[in-house]
């Protein structure tokens, strides 16, 4: 009902957004940056940002970068199943029949990250999401799982990614080897003030806006309140249209807003 009221082409905000279309902030830019050049070095990488910053769609942005006959991906969040779960589903991905016992799959991924390296020379990309859930037990693993020739050579990306507190727990003595593997770590930061402003009317031209839709006191309440999280801004400004639409205002103002802050629960 909003699109039809603010005369807008496509729902403003959406997950569907596609990556040529993101909007580039300087963290999001950063972020991308660090993933490239851990694509040309390969090795082990860290991407995190507390929920709702775009650590995802910054993940789906560099997929969707690499060119699929050079590399092959492999995303895989681990609140999808159990440690062996994920172990299986390493297996799948570079195209084996899983066995049964852990160290079986711990040769089969080896082998098989080994075989598209060298004889087929597609580089394997493994994205880890939400890698904070990880046990001790786990990460250790990966240390030994992603270990090869002695650790001389590193036929592989290899991304971890999650919520902060990820990097604290890799400062701990007993992640310290994996700590120390990681070639690149990034830490991805809410949108600055400018960059809210920005962001909201970058999506709204995408989307067909063809004049400003929100006062700058609607802005500036949508900033304050969404912090900068982008999630939170797109949650926000969804609920101002439905409200500004449904309250017949042809422009949305803070107490739009307010309407719309109380009915996200973030009152």
């Amino acid at each position: 009902m909003y699109k039809t009221f603010y005369s807008l082409a496509q729902a403003p905000f959406s997950k569907e957004i596609a990556s040529s279309d993101a909007f580039l902030s300087t963290d999001y830019q950063g972020a991308i940056s660090a993933l490239h050049y851990l694509q040309k070095s390969k090795g082990m990488g860290l991407l995190i940002g507390d929920p709702g910053v775009g650590k995802t769609f910054t993940l789906r942005s560099f997929k969707e970068s690499l060119n699929p006959s050079l590399y092959h991906v492999i995303y895989f969040p681990l609140s999808t199943g159990g440690v062996m779960d994920f172990y299986r589903g390493l297996v799948y991905g570079l195209g084996e029949e899983p066995k049964f016992r852990k160290v079986d799959l711990f040769r089969q991924i080896q082998q098989g990250i080994e075989r598209m390296a060298f004889e087929r020379k597609i580089t394997p990309v493994f994205i880890l999401d939400e890698m904070h859930m990880a046990k001790d037990a786990f990460l250790q693993d990966i240390a030994l799982l992603f270990n090869f020739q002695m650790d001389s050579t590193n036929p592989y990306i290899l991304v971890l990614s999650g919520l902060p507190h990820l990097k604290t727990r890799l400062m701990l003595n007993h992640h310290r080897p994996l700590s120390q593997r990681m070639i690149m770590k990034y830490e991805i930061q809410p949108l600055t003030k400018v960059e809210v402003s920005n962001y909201i009317n970058h999506h709204l031209k995408l989307a067909g806006a063809k004049m400003p839709i929100f006062t700058e006191s609607a802005i500036e309440a949508i900033t304050l309140r969404s912090q900068g999280w982008p999630r939170v801004i797109n949650t926000l400004t969804v609920n101002s249209l439905l409200f500004g639409s449904q309250l017949k205002k042809e422009q949305i103002d803070e107490e739009i807003v307010r309407l719309a802050v109380e009915d996200s629960g973030l009152a």
